[in-house]
């Protein structure tokens, strides 16, 4: 479901749907954040991109290349270059592999 409104860029109802299955005990995973994430990414919505990031961390759930790359793509989108540079440093740290996507996005957020 979280991937259908993330076809749409309908952020805020991906938002809604994550906030209704933790209230109902269901385990998000890396697949439903991404989509979340992504969602936000199409909506322009870099910040509540990034504190999907900070809330997979805390749930202890793996971000991925896929996370990183829509994460960065929200920045980029936003015009947010300190964020998507900080992000491939993250990258970096969490030993997540770097592909041509997610660089191309942090160059083009960095013009």
């Amino acid at each position: 479901a979280v991937s259908a409104f993330e076809k749409g860029g309908l952020w805020g109802q991906a938002l809604r749907l994550l906030v209704e299955m933790t209230s109902a005990h269901v385990d998000l995973n890396t697949v439903t954040y991404n989509a979340a994430i992504s969602a936000c990414e199409k909506g322009g919505e870099w910040a509540a991109a990034l504190s999907l990031l900070v809330e997979m961390a805390s749930a202890r759930v793996q971000l991925d290349t896929l996370t990183y790359n829509a994460a960065v793509s929200a920045c980029e989108k936003g015009g947010q270059w300190d964020q998507a540079l900080r992000l491939l440093v993250e990258m970096a740290s969490a030993h997540v592999q770097l592909d041509t996507i997610i660089c191309n996005a942090a160059v083009s957020a960095c013009e």
